[in-house]
């Protein structure tokens, strides 16, 4: 290229977006681009942006944001503006009618038709190529793609395919690439991660590859998200308890408690089976933090069956939660087959019940540890603070622990944190020695 152009890159949505910006930049520089991220700089001719389809207020924000680029190219201000991921890969041909100021869209497995586009030349596949665009001392670590669950509400089957991980070798590749540019903790992400290895090992081995990225020098925290709840191996289980590198931390989306809901759902999981498999991580992996998310407002869900969740949320006493409203999407199973009956008002009102009780709950966990010392990640330094987490919290997500920043610290550091007070989601402490990795 004669000319360096500069391209702002935006990913909205999940971690999984972030991994496939990543690696689309990455190709990006190599093909002689000069690269932004999310950025309100207007200085890039280019912008891509790479979209989130899941639910409704996803989608939103998608739509929102690529007529906000389109203007901006009506006014000159771009020269081209592409879209890719799955809200394209779900409606193309619409947006292609509707938004006409967009040069092309690509869908979730499009990157070197966009690089052909952008005139970067066809390069061999390098594993593990990616521009961070996190804190360079954590990263997400995509091991598979699409879900092959059928999940009554989920569009994602649809937009991403089934189930495909990728190779052990590939992923610890990866890893040590990360890990040689000073990433310390790597976040385990994928549509569902309990099924990893299914496909191409004819079984679950997810323990297996746990295990072989805590052999990687460099790594000294594991941070395993999304676990689909039925079938969770109980080596994983393991893990969480002997493996000192396996953060003992675990996100499962378990979505609803209630029976009826659960069969609505097709979650293949039953309320007892719920409560067992809480019981078991509890009992095995002692201290363990559990994240989940739940879903209100699914068909089905009526004023007992929501009371039924509330108990939940009580009794198990999560470490974090997050709830997502019901969305009818089109084309799930939901969609086609239940009714949608209640309001986005009383949806929401749900939602807001649901996080004030977890709100008491939290502030009761975390003045629960006003007093204790535990390794501290240290993130970044903000206003009057240090911004740290303990390996409880996953960065974006969870609650943080805040350091008076009376003397110079290094971010990208572990240090030793005695917790002096807390708030609902936040804990404050003072600063001890900084640990080294051994």
């Amino acid at each position: 290229m004669s000319t360096r152009k500069q391209i702002n890159l935006i990913t909205l949505g999940c971690s999984k977006n972030v991994v496939d910006s990543e690696k689309l930049m990455a190709r990006l520089r190599r093909g002689g681009y000069a690269l932004l991220h999310d950025s309100e700089d207007t200085s890039a001719q280019i912008v891509i942006i790479n979209t989130c389809g899941f639910i409704t207020e996803a989608k939103e924000e998608s739509i929102s944001t690529i007529l906000a680029f389109a203007e901006a190219k009506r006014r000159g201000a771009i020269e081209k503006l592409f879209v890719l991921g799955c809200l394209s890969e779900r409606y193309k041909d619409d947006l292609r009618r509707e938004i006409g100021e967009v040069d092309e869209f690509f869908g979730v497995n499009s990157m070197e038709d966009i690089l052909a586009s952008l005139g970067v030349p066809p390069a061999p596949a390098s594993a593990g190529e990616r521009l961070l665009t996190t804190p360079q001392h954590y990263a997400y670590l995509k091991i598979s793609e699409g879900c092959s669950r059928r999940c009554s509400f989920c569009a994602i089957p649809l937009i991403r395919g089934g189930h495909v991980s990728t190779p052990i070798e590939e992923l610890v590749g990866e890893a040590t690439l990360l890990a040689g540019k000073g990433v310390k903790e790597l976040m385990v992400v994928a549509q569902d991660t309990t099924s990893y290895g299914v496909d191409i090992y004819g079984e679950r081995r997810l323990a297996a590859l746990l295990g072989a990225l805590s052999e990687v020098d460099g790594v000294e925290w594991i941070r395993l998200h999304y676990a689909y709840p039925a079938q969770l191996p109980s080596d994983v289980i393991d893990a969480l308890r002997s493996n000192g590198k396996v953060c003992r931390y675990l996100d499962v989306p378990f979505q609803h408690v209630s029976d009826a809901v659960l069969k609505l759902m097709r979650r293949g999981v039953t309320r007892r089976q719920t409560y067992s498999l809480i019981d078991k991580l509890r009992r095995r992996a002692p201290g363990v933090a559990l994240r989940t998310t739940l879903m209100v407002g699914h068909p089905g869900e009526d004023e007992a069956a929501f009371a039924e969740l509330m108990d939940f949320v009580r009794e198990v006493k999560f470490d974090r939660l997050g709830v997502f409203t019901y969305s009818e999407e089109e084309g799930t199973y939901g969609a086609k087959r239940l009714k949608d009956t209640l309001t986005q008002e009383e949806k929401r009102q749900r939602a807001d019940a649901v996080m004030k009780l977890q709100a008491e709950i939290s502030a009761e966990l975390n003045r629960g540890k006003v007093g204790k010392t535990f390794k501290v990640m240290l993130d970044r330094r903000e206003g009057d603070y240090y911004v740290g987490r303990t390996e409880f919290d996953s960065p974006e997500v969870d609650g943080e622990v805040l350091i008076p920043s009376a003397k110079p610290l290094r971010p990208g550091s572990f240090y030793s944190v005695k917790i002096t007070s807390a708030d609902e989601f936040d804990l404050y402490g003072e600063v001890g020695e900084r640990l080294e990795i051994k």
